[in-house]
């Protein structure tokens, strides 16, 4: 039975990137697993702690005792610069970017800036005015610090805020800063992360104003 649209207000609205505005699975397999075999460990495993984690991260969770993480962090980060094959927008994206104020939106990822801006002119997005990368917060997801930072730059409050999330560290990380999440993809990354709204795509998201409040209709 088709579900009633859900209405969200806010002052804000702010993204994650690989997995919510854009697919990139593909070099980001590539990039890990070919880091987990070199050190003999499930690349299974290592892809799935990399979701919406900082590469240092996920190298200091992983890494073996004796890898200097640091040095390791660059040349993966690099690895994942120099390949971009693959990269496609998530349905849906484009157009609902486009249709917000572009002052009132922003890119908060835990990809660092120069991959960010290339990912997403890969995947033929609007660049955003503001993108809060590894580099801009000591603490990256779950910790709420991306958001929050994101919000206040944009004179805000992440309470105020909408966040559109698909890995579960990005959406503890969006519940924490006390703001509304959308979670993308119909997989069980919200289970049991609070409420949340949940889309496949994000085709179909309605865009209006309503004084200084950006309204989404989501459709059910």
């Amino acid at each position: 039975m088709q579900q009633e649209p859900v209405i969200l207000r806010c002052q804000c609205v702010l993204f994650d990137m690989d997995g919510t505005l854009l697919d990139s699975r593909a070099p980001m397999h590539r990039a890990y697993t070919e880091w987990a075999h070199r050190y003999g460990l499930d690349p299974a495993r290592v892809v799935r702690e990399a979701q919406g984690r900082r590469t240092i991260d996920t190298l200091r969770t992983l890494a073996p005792a004796g890898v200097d993480v640091e040095a390791e962090t660059l040349a993966l980060m690099q690895r994942e610069y120099d390949d971009i094959e693959g990269i496609v927008e998530i349905p849906g994206a484009g157009e609902l970017l486009r249709a917000l104020p572009a002052e009132r939106w922003a890119v908060v990822t835990s990809a660092d800036r120069a991959l960010a801006r290339k990912r997403l002119a890969a995947a033929g997005l609007p660049a955003p005015q503001l993108l809060v990368s590894a580099e801009d917060v000591a603490r990256g997801k779950p910790a709420p610090d991306g958001f929050e930072f994101a919000a206040r730059r944009m004179h805000s409050d992440a309470r105020a805020a909408v966040v559109f999330e698909d890995a579960p560290a990005g959406i503890e990380a969006g519940i924490a800063a006390g703001a509304k999440v959308v979670a993308v993809g119909w997989a069980s990354a919200a289970a049991g992360l609070g409420e949340t709204v949940r889309v496949h795509d994000l085709r179909g998201i309605r865009v209006t104003l309503d004084g200084e409040q950006i309204v989404l209709r989501i459709a059910g």
